[in-house]
């Protein structure tokens, strides 16, 4: 059975150390008098959370899975219903929530190391409580008073959780296709009728109440994107004093059976005249469900940087405790038939390229928490406006090029085990099975790298790329006279011109032919994602350079080197490809395929 530790060491250190967030917190008034120590506190006892709750009973969501039991009635596996109630007994649900609706008011960036834990711990598991969250968001910012009194305090306290219901069979991606139907009532309240499909959390015994989050069409609504409306679905519809009620016509028609994430309970949801209430504006659906959506986008990265984070402290563990061959330089323990596979080369390229990807995924979805931080409450609307940039450019990237390493990582870390790896008892081929969800779901990778390169760099002329790239210069301009810095700044300062330089080749090829945005885009956004880690990678390389006696500098400043040694060259081959152009990938014939 596989264990968590929680990296507490490593989160102290990206938060207080690299980022300063005891710093950028007194800056922000509703967090200026949070500390330090109210801080670890928090993330300790998630920590044990983590280990001691929900870990234990990953394994078993994974081999029982969710039971359909007709009728629209769905269980979850054995202990879920029990550590969900445990979770909202002490608190959690509340914690980065608005104080107005019952929250505890902390940061995201708090909030955001706690799901890092959790997806470690138990991913199905707690895609329950942050679906629930990302439901919190769209009622918190697009919900009327009504509505954010009746139902964000329940989600709030964890009473009720929450869904997201889009898409539908014939239409994947595209919802301009979608054909649920919404027609008034003459109450204020609306009948929606069609079928929802891949709903997670869609049904299930932990809450007392569902709260679907549902896209539809008006009966005189426009088609395509610019008729799609946003209206909240209850399981049970509230009474007059907001508690629940009677049961609506929306229900499970069936569960998926999937590949992973087991736990969880990915629903068919059947709507026949189902009561709901219109979220926003008519027709403005889409744009109010976007903010769920980027929320569940970063929570999707957060998904797969704590499994890759489970992932490699069991190799590790696995590594250290394995004898198998010598060490190519001669015996490490003679007294013993064979040394710890931890002596092989290309057993350390594995766990490296791991700790490489997960150590710098953490500190990019810790500062990019920072920056929804400094979003919604640093008293400077430049500082807001450019925070708010910074994310409508990077939420693709946390996504895609965190959920692509996660796969990566999780697959090296089973191989690590070698033939114990595809063993079921050692949990290893469940890390890589959960994993390869993540590069599917809230938009696939390719879908993600269309909206970066297509949405948010070439549609502005690449004025949220620039701001960007400012934050790397500022980097290279303090570090410009450090010698001891160079092997870091060289590289990074070439990628950084280089990756402008090919922006700008995009942008003009592009013109002639749309193809060429579709057909760079997945290379563009790996070369942005490493910019984003060696950017990263050299600021706790800065940090750890003066420190080459103490034990986890040292270990800091040896991965910084082996991510630019070994990670980053392949850029140079996604390079290459996002150049190569569209007319390979278009020029054959598809009825030859």
């Amino acid at each position: 059975m596989p264990q968590y530790t929680a990296p507490l060491r490593d989160m102290r250190f990206v938060m207080f150390e690299l980022l300063k967030v005891q710093d950028e917190l007194k800056a922000l008034p509703p967090y200026a008098e949070l500390d330090i120590e109210t801080i670890e506190a928090v993330l300790e006892e998630g920590a044990k959370f983590a280990s001691q709750v929900i870990q234990p009973i990953n394994q078993v969501g994974d081999s029982e899975g969710c039971t359909y039991h007709g009728n629209g009635v769905v269980s979850a596996p054995t202990g879920f219903k029990e550590a969900y109630a445990q979770f909202v007994e002490n608190g959690w649900p509340s914690l980065a929530c608005d104080p107005d609706f019952g929250g505890q008011g902390l940061p995201t960036i708090v909030n955001n190391r706690l799901y890092e834990m959790w997806n470690s711990a138990n991913q199905a598991w707690l895609m329950y409580a942050g679906l629930s969250h990302s439901a919190y968001e769209c009622l918190h910012a697009f919900g009327t008073d009504e509505q954010k009194q009746v139902y964000l305090t329940k989600i709030v306290s964890g009473q009720w959780t929450g869904t997201m219901c889009l898409t539908e069979a014939h239409c994947g991606t595209d919802l301009g296709m979608l054909k649920t139907k919404a027609e008034p009532q003459g109450d204020g309240s609306f009948a929606l009728s069609g079928t929802k499909i891949f709903i997670s959390a869609g049904e299930h015994d932990l809450a007392e109440n569902i709260l679907h989050l549902v896209l539809a069409r008006l009966p005189d609504a426009p088609a395509g994107t610019k008729g799609i409306s946003l209206f909240v679905v209850p399981k049970f519809i509230p009474d007059a004093d907001g508690n629940v009620g009677a049961r609506n016509t929306i229900q499970a028609g069936s569960i998926e059976h999937k590949m992973g994430i087991h736990g969880n309970a990915t629903c068919v949801i059947n709507m026949d005249a189902a009561r709901g209430w219109l979220i926003g504006e008519p027709n403005k659906g889409l744009a109010a469900m976007f903010v769920m959506m980027n929320s569940a986008r970063l929570g999707v990265g957060m998904q797969s940087l704590g499994l890759a984070e489970a992932a490699h402290q069991n190799a590790v563990a696995y590594a250290k405790d394995r004898t198998q061959g010598r060490a190519p330089t001669g015996a490490t323990q003679p007294e013993k038939a064979a040394d710890p596979i931890i002596v092989h080369p290309d057993v350390r390229r594995m766990l490296l390229t791991s700790r490489a990807y997960t150590e710098g995924g953490r500190a990019f979805t810790t500062w990019t928490a920072l920056l929804i931080d400094r979003e919604k409450s640093h008293p400077d609307p430049a500082v807001r406006e450019d925070a708010d940039e910074l994310m409508a450019l990077l939420t693709p990237v946390v996504k895609a090029f965190i959920t692509d390493n996660s796969f990566e990582t999780t697959n090296l870390c089973l191989q690590v085990y070698g033939g114990h790896g595809y063993i079921n008892e050692w949990g290893m081929d469940q890390f890589v099975r959960d994993a390869r969800i993540n590069m599917i779901y809230e938009g696939t990778n390719g879908i993600q790298a269309l909206d970066l390169l297509g949405r948010k760099v070439l549609m502005d002329g690449g004025k949220k790329f620039g701001r960007f790239a400012r934050h790397i210069e500022a980097f290279l301009k303090e570090n410009a006279s450090n010698p001891a810095m160079t092997e870091f700044t060289g590289p990074l300062g070439t990628l950084l011109a280089d990756t402008a330089a090919l922006t700008a080749e995009i942008g003009a090829k592009a013109k002639a032919d749309p193809n060429e945005v579709g057909a760079a885009s997945v290379a563009y956004l790996r070369i942005v994602g490493h910019l984003a880690y060696a950017w990263l990678w050299a600021r706790m390389a800065a940090l750890a350079i003066d420190k080459p006696d103490e034990d986890f500098y040292a270990a800091k400043l040896a991965t910084a080197r082996f991510y630019y040694a070994w990670l980053l060259p392949e850029t140079a081959h996604q390079f290459r490809a996002a150049r190569a152009g569209a007319s390979t990938l278009m020029s054959l014939d598809a009825k030859l395929f």
